[in-house]
């Protein structure tokens, strides 16, 4: 698949025209993890925090950003793109600022520390 947008929320969809090419909607973190697989790794995600009694996306970031660093320490090449942006469209304060400040973090230190 070309460049594609990721929509992460249990319940709503999203109610825009995608930032970049079309949106893929997940519902859980195991879809999040089947669009990756099926789709490549998206240019943009829109995070939901809280999906269902369960879940929580922070979890996926975490297993998002490990992959990252895998592909990285393997093949010195990050499978992030580097023109990738997010948004977290959580109604839960708690949840979207940790989200934010793990990727946003890591990103930062990918390009300060990881890259070539």
């Amino acid at each position: 698949m070309k460049k594609y947008s990721l929509y992460l929320d249990d319940i709503r969809s999203p109610g825009t025209k995608p930032p970049v090419g079309k949106w893929v909607i997940a519902r859980s973190n195991f879809e999040f993890l089947m669009a990756l697989k099926e789709y490549g790794v998206p240019v943009y995600i829109s995070f939901d925090h809280d999906l269902g009694e369960h879940e929580d996306a922070i979890d996926i970031v975490k297993s998002f950003i490990s992959l990252d660093q895998t592909h990285i320490e393997k093949y010195n090449e990050a499978i992030i793109p580097l023109e990738f942006s997010f948004n977290v469209h959580s109604a839960n304060p708690v949840g979207a600022k940790n989200i934010e400040a793990l990727l946003s973090n890591y990103l930062a230190f990918r390009k300060r520390h990881l890259l070539p």
